[in-house]
């Protein structure tokens, strides 16, 4: 188990963002929690420590937005989302944690470019439908990002956020896709060390904030705006993706 209040004093709070993310605004911040404690500890146990909080999470987000999913996209999304983590669990453990650092600086620098671009361009875009080839290749994209950072937020927004579905059943779809995936990564996660006694216990002292984040994301769903929710959290990812973009690059080139 970790030890030592700085730890708990950065996961606390981020745990809460993810499950207020998770719980009413489509789940997209789940980017910002490895990045996050990466800053702390290594990556792989930042995965392997957020995994059963996300699994308590999904529960929660399951019941609150049960049947509000959209089964003409999820049945697109779920088969190429299985490949990506396929791909994920078959590269992931022979990444370095400098290597790991810095992809993750680059996920959360371009997901931050992503964010600031959508609110740009998807004002202006005409909305579609499911697409097989769109969401084959973007839940792909998905499973893989998800599998090493818990990072799959962002590529199924570019996929969901142009179809303008009502905000409900939006998060509502997001939920029901994750909630899939994490479960699926409890396997691999597993078998590859990475759900170990200290990081199941300590993933228990952070337990009881999972439910709670979830439930005031439920909560402020229909009554808080989320512009300023996102810019704060967005904002937090691009400072967290530089420093571990550098760190990550430095560790390289002097190995």
């Amino acid at each position: 188990m970790i030890g030592g209040w700085e730890f708990y004093a950065l996961a606390i709070p981020v745990v809460l963002l993810v499950g207020l993310s998770k719980g009413g605004f489509g789940g997209g911040l789940g980017t910002l929690a490895v990045p996050a404690l990466s800053l702390m500890i290594d990556p792989r146990m930042a995965a392997g420590i957020l995994l059963p909080i996300l699994c308590t999470m999904d529960l929660v987000s399951l019941w609150s937005f049960r049947g509000r999913w959209d089964w003409a996209n999820l049945k697109i999304m779920f088969p190429w989302a299985m490949v990506g983590l396929l791909g994920g669990a078959l590269t992931f453990q022979y990444m370095s944690v400098d290597m790991i650092r810095l992809m993750i600086g680059v996920m959360a620098l371009y997901f931050v470019g992503h964010y600031l671009w959508g609110k740009y361009l998807l004002q202006r875009l005409h909305a579609h439908g499911p697409s097989v080839w769109r969401g084959g290749f973007w839940s792909g994209v998905s499973g893989y990002v998800s599998y090493i950072a818990h990072a799959g937020g962002p590529p199924i927004a570019i996929y969901l956020l142009p179809q303008h579905l009502p905000k409900t059943v939006f998060v509502g779809t997001t939920v029901l896709f994750f909630s899939v995936v994490n479960y699926t990564k409890l396997v691999p996660y597993a078998f590859f060390g990475q759900l170990n006694i200290g990081n199941i216990t300590t993933a228990l002292v952070l337990l009881p904030f999972a439910p709670l984040g979830v439930l005031l994301g439920v909560y402020l769903h229909k009554r808080v705006s989320d512009r300023w929710f996102y810019w704060t959290c967005y904002g937090l990812l691009l400072v967290a993706g530089i420093k571990l973009l550098v760190e990550g690059a430095a560790g390289l080139l002097a190995a």
